[in-house]
């Protein structure tokens, strides 16, 4: 087959050499913007797939992305198609546009894929997997490709810029304790890509769009790979992290004499994530996080009756107009299932937003992996930029974190209905009698209390 070099830029070779060389097999690079990310992994997953027959793929956080910024992109400089560079038609055995697919002479595929349709992937034979934009990807997406990956022997890389203190984040600062992984963070003043000039005149650039405080952010976060801040555009972000940094992230452990409640987002079946929380001393504790990977409602009633989670399910206004399927409203089938539910009053989202954030400011989060899930759907929970009306959109990114980000809003409006659990008083050990203003003597015992007090002393002689 046909051999096909790569001029790596000298700032590229420890990443490239670290995975083309196979001196590691998971990998994370966090670079800033335009120092070839995709490019290097285009590259190296020709040279993989020509050495192993198997199946490659290159996801991105939406399927749809992938099609604009890989399967159709140009390069400007020779005026091909990217692919085309990186997969030369000789060893191009087919290929598939509407699937963005391409076999190759010697029997490996390559595919891109998207990180929202995660759990419709099948692949046996995958050997290696690359994340790209890994910051704006659903982290689940991982889960569910690791095991086909480990079982293969394979590998997996992560390229992207920083998006705030979110999931990249965590994996990086796992990375580099383990000796598996390669981990490196590549900020344009490592690199030395930009000259000063062309640094100072993206900030301005970004200033101009997006105003001095967030254009600041958002340059630092692509070019000088900052974590620090919240992803620019996030609704909850920096009161995620003020949450961590206050210590309301921690060994909070679920109190047995508050019952366990739960908030839901009905939206199509397999998106419904479950936040359950308690309301302990008129604060909300968020306990657990659900992610269904079924579309079965009976499997959702049976995780959360395993759990012992038994209080009031907390649901959209919406709930008796949308159907599961059948033809009980979705109100019906849950309290046919043993559940309680009760309908939220209908609000517009900014009341929502505000209802969450100041949830969030209130709340104490219980540290386990499954609500961290949730909060990194929080720490993603983001609108857009409107470039042409230079403000941010009124609505929510239809990716991963939405329905999480949803289901939160509905907690923030159902936590404050919450009646509180009245402690038992605890029953008077002996018998005092008190006179009161109109001449009556009263106990604070009735008869059988008083006997059974009485006996109780004499068994402690």
């Amino acid at each position: 087959m046909t051999e096909h070099t790569f001029r790596v830029r000298s700032y590229q070779r420890a990443f490239h050499e670290a995975w083309a060389q196979g001196k590691a097999d998971r990998l994370i690079e966090i670079a800033h913007r335009r120092w070839g990310k995709d490019e290097v992994a285009l590259n190296v997953t020709r040279t993989k797939a020509i050495a192993r027959p198997a199946s490659y793929w290159h996801c991105l956080p939406l399927y749809e992305q992938g099609r604009k910024a890989l399967w159709t992109a140009v390069n400007p400089h020779t005026g091909k198609r990217r692919i085309d560079e990186a997969f030369p038609p000789e060893i191009v055995a087919s290929r598939d546009e509407q699937a963005m697919f391409l076999r190759l002479v010697n029997g490996s595929t390559w595919q891109i894929i998207g990180s929202d349709r995660y759990d419709s992937l099948v692949g046996a034979g995958v050997a290696g997997v690359v994340f790209s934009e890994w910051a704006l990807a659903n982290p689940s997406s991982w889960g569910y490709i690791r095991p086909m990956v480990e079982e293969n022997g394979g590998w997996a890389a992560f390229i992207t810029t920083p998006r705030g203190n979110n999931h990249a984040k965590s994996m990086l600062d796992m990375a580099k304790g383990n000796p598996r992984w390669f981990a490196e963070v590549s900020s344009v003043h490592d690199t030395g890509a930009l000259t000063q000039e062309q640094l100072d005149e993206s900030l301005k650039e970004y200033q101009a769009l997006y105003g001095i405080d967030f254009g600041l952010a958002m340059f630092e976060q692509e070019y000088l790979c900052s974590f620090s801040g919240a992803m620019v555009g996030a609704y909850w972000g920096a009161e995620v992290n003020r949450a961590e940094r206050d210590g309301r992230i921690g060994d909070y452990p679920i109190d047995p004499l508050h019952p366990v409640h739960t908030a839901w987002d009905l939206g199509k079946a397999v998106n419904n994530p479950i936040w359950c929380f308690q309301v302990i001393a008129g604060k909300p504790r968020i306990v657990d996080f659900y992610q269904p990977e079924s579309d079965d409602l009976a499997d959702w009633v049976k995780w959360l009756d395993d759990q012992g989670y038994h209080g009031i399910d907390y649901v959209p206004h919406d709930i008796i107009v949308t159907e599961w399927g059948n033809k009980r409203t979705r109100l019906e089938t849950l309290q046919s299932a043993g559940r309680k539910p009760k309908r939220l009053p209908m609000v517009s989202v900014a009341d929502g937003l505000q209802a969450g954030r100041v949830t969030i400011n209130a709340a104490e989060f219980r540290d386990t992996p499954r609500v961290q899930a949730g909060m990194d759907g929080l720490r993603n929970y983001r609108r857009d930029w409107d470039d042409e009306r230079k403000t941010f959109r009124e609505t929510p990114v239809k990716d991963w974190a939405e329905h999480i980000g949803s289901a939160f809003r509905y907690l923030g409006l159902a936590w404050k209905e919450v009646v509180p659990v009245k402690p038992k008083e605890k029953p008077p050990e002996q018998l005092v009698y008190q006179l009161m203003p109109d001449g009556r003597v009263v106990g604070n015992m009735d008869v059988r209390a008083a006997v059974e007090a009485m006996k109780r002393r004499k068994g402690r002689r």
